[in-house]
């Protein structure tokens, strides 16, 4: 009987580990769709090849070095255990202790959960840095960012490893993220602002005077089904987390996460709505998109413990804090065309803080968390992007980016039939 219940669970916890995965690599057409949206239109089928790419380099750069780095799980040559091997031992176990409701799932299932929060990460990057940066040399970050950068910090938080052998975040410091707010989505934000910073604003976003001009997107509706699918996509980023549905506790974990995710997701639209109108006089669509993602970020790093007001209180307040940081990002002429640093960022710290809030987390763990990964990964990839920019160049030239990436870098237009407009 024990055989059944246990084969019973390993197919279930690995089929919804593979199918929360599917759900987030879902979410690289929602970047591709935000983006392209939020981008003039010259540039649309450079942002698009970017968001191809960048996912498959991002698969292969972690498989190859990137997986056994976090994990010590490496899986290029030898392959990943089968399941024959963990069924085998979790039974031995409940012989030995008796059964006790927890499970096992395969090592290829946890593979591909792990690399789609990687593309994710890598997503973050690329629209902060779009209109002005050459293909290839973000291609070349790609390569570093996924198969490097991201693992260590990965590996000194869900891998449990000693950060260069000085402390442990988790035992020594309690530090807590569900789901990523810090380790996917502030480490990719960290990595966008070293390259933006390097790169400069895109030509006429800044006057001389200090005057702040608005570049509008060329697809607002391209740009929303992007949001309505990242929103559907987080149900896997959050859900999956929780890593196992085969008893009655984790299911009713997994239905709290989905609750909280999508109430956190709606009082950030909300909020970033409202505040939009009493900034700007008007209802600004584009704020309540941030609005959205803003409180899918803030609640990642804790959707387990909230009670579903609390879920809406904190996406809530995501939704504000991502139209003020917009707002002082373009007063200190840091260009982000799609609002990706305030929105990952800006947010993605306000979620690790609040965690204490309604879990076991401490101020002070989830603050040496957040400084830990902030520093290493905006400092790492900014060594990245200097080497880059002196190497082959991170900057199209201006006649380049006046024509419109889509010509220079890769030769077609996403709109044809419209000739070369939106410039």
């Amino acid at each position: 009987m024990e055989n059944n219940i246990f084969h019973l669970q390993y197919a279930m916890d690995t089929f919804y580990f593979l199918v929360c995965g599917a759900l987030v690599m879902w979410m690289a057409a929602g970047f591709a769709m935000l983006e392209a949206g939020l981008v003039r239109a010259k540039n649309t089928t450079e942002i698009l090849t970017k968001n191809v790419v960048l996912f498959a380099i991002a698969c292969t750069s972690y498989m190859v070095v990137g997986y056994d780095i976090m994990y010590d799980g490496g899986i290029f040559l030898e392959g990943i255990a089968g399941g024959e091997t963990l069924v085998d031992d979790a039974l031995k176990a409940s012989a030995e202790n008796g059964f006790d409701g927890d499970s096992v799932y395969s090592g290829a299932s946890d593979f591909f959960f792990q690399v789609v929060f990687v593309a994710t990460a890598m997503s973050i990057v690329s629209g902060a840095v779009a209109e002005r940066m050459k293909l290839w040399s973000f291609m070349v970050f790609a390569v570093v960012m996924t198969a490097f950068i991201y693992p260590m910090e990965g590996a000194w938080t869900w891998g449990g490893k000693s950060v260069f052998g000085m402390f442990s975040l988790g035992d020594d410091y309690g530090f807590s993220d569900f789901a990523g707010s810090g380790i996917v989505h502030m480490a990719g934000a960290a990595a966008a602002l070293a390259g933006v910073l390097l790169l400069g604003p895109r030509k006429g976003k800044y006057s001389k005077d200090g005057k702040v001009n608005a570049i509008p997107g060329a697809n607002l509706p391209l740009a929303t089904l992007g949001t309505f699918i990242l929103w559907m996509g987080w149900f896997g980023f959050n859900g999956g987390s929780v890593l196992k549905l085969g008893d009655i506790a984790n299911s009713n974990a997994v239905a709290m996460v989905f609750l909280n995710t999508n109430a956190a997701a709606a009082g950030g639209v909300i909020v970033a709505l409202i505040v939009a109108r009493i900034l700007f006089g008007k209802a600004d669509l584009t704020m309540a998109l941030n609005g959205a993602l803003a409180g899918l970020v803030a609640i990642t790093a804790g959707p387990d413990t909230p009670s579903a007001l609390q879920a809406t209180i904190i996406g809530a307040i995501g939704g504000a804090l991502v139209v003020f940081s917009i707002v002082t990002l373009d007063k200190l002429k840091i260009d982000d065309p799609v609002g990706a640093i305030s929105v990952h960022g800006v947010v993605g710290m306000w979620g690790l803080m609040i965690v204490p809030w309604t879990g076991d987390a401490t101020i002070g763990g989830q603050f040496v968390g957040l400084l830990t990964i902030l520093v290493w990964v905006f400092v790492a990839s900014f060594i990245t992007w200097f080497i880059i920019k002196m190497i082959m160049g991170i900057r199209v030239s201006e006649e380049e980016e006046y024509e419109g990436l889509d010509i220079g870098e890769c030769g077609l237009e996403a709109y044809p039939e419209f000739g070369s407009s939106g410039k």
